[in-house]
């Protein structure tokens, strides 16, 4: 009995952090909006992005003091009969489950190889369908002007909205997909799964903001890179070994769709209009911040999800279920806060809007169920490659419907590309095969 009282008064404390943390976040509010030098620069988006981040915090601050608190008292091992309380507690903070297994995945023979030949292709072809739809609407919603119910036209730019709308459409699949085929909503507690929900949440804001500054093909320019920074997060939070040809063929692949992106044209027609329309300097340099900060929190959050499949327990789907329910969560604490929160859900009343914004979310579903599958499959890595792929056909289809200039020297990034793909999948097939251990977090 004196255990759940002093539970409830830590969690009445951190409720009370809560709303100490929503009046920062006031208080900041309105230091930006009575500052016309803030909201005039080029670099305005450090402000808003430390009000995102104090959003966050209302969320993430309290529930890191509260997961400690429980674990140092050792509250789980002491649950006797469980109540409403500690079933919550325990989907959000539990300890997650040791005794499910991790055995080590046995020697492929050729029907399971034939197999997963099939799968790749089923995951490569989700997934440039599915972002193919989502980049070119991506474009379209941060760019262009939509017609409001009074007549009048209005370019949106809450990026926050659209990252709710995504995760929530996304958590909604999940949920009903998982209800309706009878298996349980989380594979583990939640809280495991809210370092990549922060830093997906991060990079999709990010890469929404960025389209302010630079054009959509200058955005898929710099994830034309992202195949290193996966390695290198797979080494630190997997401790994952990669041979000199695995580096090498990512080096190729990432100068290849550089020389590709390069030669068409529309990374420098991109700038040229993001710097006249803001100054070249100022907008470039806040694109590039903007950019590598989606590439440092985007590799992460592969990179962790993969370490996550790797504990074993837990599916593709309840994977999208879990990272967006707590991304929903994160989005909301933030959106919920800003006074512009009306003006940005008055575009929803644009038929057009709306309907870009629906099918920009059901593809960002979709796409992510893809993206797990793929990394539950085949690793982060690998989907980093098809992704890559994807992006050369997103700067391509962008050129043909927004009239961005192509030039030939592209058609030697292209080769390149494919020429490292083939060496990468010889080298793969002459290495020995290891059958892999478990992967720590």
């Amino acid at each position: 009995m004196r255990s759940n009282v002093i539970i409830w008064v830590v969690i009445a404390s951190c409720i009370l952090l809560m709303w100490l943390i929503g009046r920062l976040y006031h208080e900041l509010l309105y230091a930006y909006e009575q500052s016309s030098t803030l909201t005039n620069i080029e670099y305005s988006w450090l402000f808003r992005l430390l009000l995102n981040v104090t959003g966050y915090s209302t969320i993430l601050v309290p529930g890191f003091i509260l997961y400690k608190y429980l674990h140092k008292i050792n509250y789980f091992q002491k649950i006797t009969n469980p109540s409403c309380l500690s079933r919550c507690l325990q989907a959000i903070f539990g300890e997650w489950d040791d005794r499910i297994p991790d055995p080590a995945k046995p020697s492929k023979v050729e029907g399971e190889k034939r197999k997963d030949s099939i799968e790749l292709l089923f995951c490569f072809t989700g997934l440039m369908g599915a972002y193919l739809v989502w980049g070119l609407l991506q474009e379209k919603i941060m760019t262009q002007k939509y017609v409001m119910p009074d007549g009048s036209t209005a370019r949106f730019s809450d990026s926050q909205l659209l990252v709710f709308v995504n995760r929530l459409v996304a958590l909604a699949v999940a949920a009903l997909r998982l209800r309706a085929s009878g298996r349980a909503l989380l594979g583990g507690p939640l809280y495991p799964f809210s370092y990549s929900a922060l830093t997906n949440v991060l990079s999709a804001w990010c890469q929404y903001e960025a389209l302010k500054y630079v054009s959509f093909p200058v955005q898929v320019l710099s994830k034309s890179c992202k195949v290193i920074p996966v390695m290198l997060m797979g080494a630190v939070l997997s401790r994952h070994k990669y041979s000199r040809a695995e580096w090498g063929t990512a080096a190729l692949i990432s100068l290849g769709m550089a020389l590709f992106l390069l030669g068409t044209g529309a990374a420098v027609q991109g700038a040229a209009a993001a710097g006249a329309a803001a100054g070249a300097a100022a907008g470039a340099a806040s694109g590039a911040c903007l950019l590598a900060l989606y590439l440092c929190c985007d590799s992460f959050t592969s990179s962790w999800q993969a370490a996550l499949f790797a504990r074993g327990g837990v599916s593709a789907l309840q994977m999208l279920c879990a990272v967006n329910c707590c991304s929903c969560a994160l989005s909301a604490a933030a959106l919920l806060q800003a006074p512009a929160l009306a003006a940005a859900a008055r575009f929803l009343q644009s038929p057009m809007f709306a309907a870009d914004c629906l099918v920009l979310s059901l593809s960002s579903a979709l796409g992510q169920l893809f993206i797990y599958r793929t990394i539950f499959k085949f690793g982060a890595v690998v989907f980093t490659i098809i992704m890559t792929l994807r992006q050369a056909a997103s700067v391509l289809l962008s050129c043909a419907v927004y009239g961005h200039a192509v030039s030939g020297p592209a058609a030697a990034g292209v080769l390149l590309v494919f020429a490292a793909l083939a060496l990468r999948l010889y080298c793969k097939q002459r290495a020995p095969r290891a059958p892999p251990g478990g992967t720590a977090l």
